[in-house]
C-alpha cells in the first residue's frame, strides 16, 4: 500500500487531516467555553463531553478520507495484539490529549492524530485549539510546519548549543529518578532551564526549536506520543527508548517504555536518563 502512497498523495492526506483536525477543535471549543464535568474511565483517568465529541469528528472523518485503514483511538476499542500485528498501515488518535489541562482550563491540550507504517508514525498532526495552531510532520518528505493565524511556516528542531540545554517535563508526572537525572544534567552541563508543559506540546516545542530534550519516565501510551513524534521526527529530532531504540507503535502492549525526546539526536542524552549508560 505505502509504495504507491506518492509525495502528492501524502500532501493531499496533511491538508485533509489538518481540516478534520481543525473540526475537532471546533467542538472542544464548544465545550470548553461552558462549565464541564467529567468522569472517570476505568483507569481512573477523565473523560468528557469534549473527548468524545472530538473522536466522533475525528474516527467517522478518517474512516470517510480513507475507508480501508484501521483507526485505533483512545476512546475506541482495542483490537486484539495479533489482529493489530498484521496492520500494515492504520491511524493512532488521542482525541484530546491532556484532558487534566482542559480540565484546568490551562490551554495545554492537544488533538493528535498519527499515520502509522510498519510500526513506525510517519505522518502526524498535533493541534492546540486554545491557540488555533497545527503542527505537522511527515517524516517520508522532511516536512514539519507550524500553522497558525499567520500562516504556516517550516520548523526545525535546534543543534544542541553544547550547554545549558532547555529541558522540558512534564507538568504532571515526574518524581525522583527524574529529579536525579535532571541533577546529573545541571551538573555536567553547568545548569539547565526546566520548562514544564502538558501534553503533546512537549514534543512539539523541541521540534520547533525552542527546547533539547523531554525525557519521560512515567507510563505514557502510543496515542499520547505518536503524531508529536512524527512532527518531531520530521523536524530532524528523535524519540528513543533507553536502551537506545527508536519508540515504535503497535506493541503487544499500547504503554510506551520510557523514553528521551531529543532535539539534537547525535548528542548522547540518554546517558543521563538510563541506567546503563549512566555516567
Amino acid at each position: 500500500m505505502s509504495a504507491s502512497f506518492t509525495g502528492a498523495d501524502r500532501a493531499r492526506l496533511v491538508h485533509e487531516v489538518v481540516e478534520l483536525v481543525r473540526a475537532a477543535h471546533a467542538e472542544i471549543l464548544r465545550v470548553y467555553a461552558r462549565p464541564v464535568e467529567a468522569q472517570l474511565k476505568a483507569d481512573q483517568t477523565p473523560l468528557t463531553e469534549a473527548d468524545l465529541a472530538s473522536h466522533r469528528v475525528l474516527t467517522e472523518g478518517l474512516a470517510r478520507l480513507m475507508p480501508i485503514l484501521p483507526i485505533v483511538s483512545e476512546e475506541g476499542g482495542l483490537a486484539p495484539a495479533d489482529v493489530r500485528a498484521s496492520w500494515p498501515m492504520y491511524w493512532l488518535i488521542d482525541p484530546l490529549d491532556g484532558t487534566k489541562e482542559f480540565l484546568a482550563r490551562n490551554g495545554e491540550f492537544t488533538v493528535n492524530v498519527a499515520l502509522v507504517e510498519r510500526g513506525r508514525p510517519t505522518l502526524g498532526v498535533v493541534g492546540i485549539p486554545a491557540r488555533d495552531q497545527l503542527f505537522v510532520g511527515d517524516v517520508v518528505r522532511h516536512v514539519a510546519r507550524r500553522l497558525d493565524g499567520s500562516g504556516a511556516r517550516d520548523v526545525q528542531a535546534r543543534r544542541y548549543a553544547g550547554t545549558h540545554p532547555t529541558v522540558v517535563a512534564s507538568r504532571r508526572h515526574g518524581g525522583e529518578e527524574l529529579a536525579a537525572a535532571l541533577r546529573r544534567l545541571e551538573q555536567e552541563q553547568g545548569g539547565c532551564e526546566l520548562r514544564e508543559v502538558g501534553s503533546a506540546l512537549k514534543l512539539c516545542l523541541l521540534a520547533e526549536g525552542e527546547a533539547d530534550v523531554y525525557p519521560r519516565l512515567a507510563p505514557t501510551c502510543e496515542w499520547d506520543t505518536a503524531a508529536a513524534q512524527a512532527v518531531l521526527e520530521a523536524a530532524g529530532g528523535g524519540v528513543f527508548t533507553l536502551d537506545g531504540l527508536p519508540l515504535v507503535c503497535n506493541k503487544d502492549v499500547i504503554v510506551n517504555p520510557s523514553f528521551v525526546a531529543v532535539a539534537d539526536p547525535s548528542v548522547d542524552w540518554l546517558r543521563y536518563f538510563s541506567p546503563a549508560r549512566s555516567i
